[in-house]
């Protein structure tokens, strides 16, 4: 692009000089973050190979301000991230209003045991963590059709028609899903050394609107 202040080092072009308008002063590049722009005063026709970088001396009004960059030093890596106890787009649900959301992402940024993410009038998911050694627990659902996807983590799948006779068991893992007819004895057995992330569909709805339980100790608590 032409500029008929001064020129940079093009990001596109290596070895090359392209051109872009500065009403201002010579900054750094955000594309090439270690790169100093050249001196005030140099052109294309007076060519100098001088430079001189962005220092603390000059106008602070001019210094760009790019939150990745070290000339923001108060930013630590990973500083806007949830810590492991949050889990803050999750403890809310947001049912049952339209809604969209990047499920892969929340499940495995959940760490609640059990948490509903939207209750609607037919159906309800819920996004849970499973401790490593830990199961949901031997339950049965008469009238409620469940779907789980995991997204993280391995564990055994149990299910069948009695607490004794659970016939049908399988290893699973991340991308697997498992599907338990209404009426069915289920578990799901945490084998891995770290926790299993899921998120669960029910139809109809199984637990209230809003359900928060953190630990296992809670659901069992109130009777989920």
């Amino acid at each position: 692009m032409y500029n008929p202040y001064k020129t940079y080092p093009s990001s596109y072009f290596l070895n090359q000089q392209r051109y872009m308008l500065n009403a201002y002063r010579m900054y750094p590049c955000p594309c090439m973050m270690n790169m100093p722009m050249y001196a005030q005063g140099f052109s294309n026709q007076d060519a100098d190979s001088r430079y001189v970088p962005f220092t603390n001396n000059m106008n602070s009004n001019l210094k760009p301000n790019y939150p990745n960059s070290p000339i923001n030093s108060n930013l630590k890596p990973n500083s806007l991230k949830p810590s492991k106890d949050e889990s803050p787009a999750q403890s809310k649900d947001y049912g049952p209003e339209p809604f969209a959301i990047n499920i892969e992402e929340a499940t495995k940024e959940n760490n609640y045991f059990r948490s509903t993410l939207w209750t609607g009038k037919h159906y309800q998911l819920t996004l849970m963590s499973i401790d490593p050694g830990d199961d949901i627990g031997l339950e049965i659902h008469p009238d409620v059709d469940q779907f789980l996807r995991i997204e993280e983590g391995q564990g055994i799948v149990k299910m069948g028609n009695s607490k004794k006779h659970l016939d049908f068991q399988m290893k699973v893992h991340d991308g697997f899903a498992i599907f338990v007819p209404a009426g069915t004895w289920h578990n799901l057995i945490n084998t891995g050394k770290g926790p299993i992330k899921l998120y669960s569909i029910y139809a109809p709805p199984q637990h209230p609107h809003g359900t928060l339980h953190k630990t296992k100790a809670d659901a069992q608590a109130a009777g989920d």
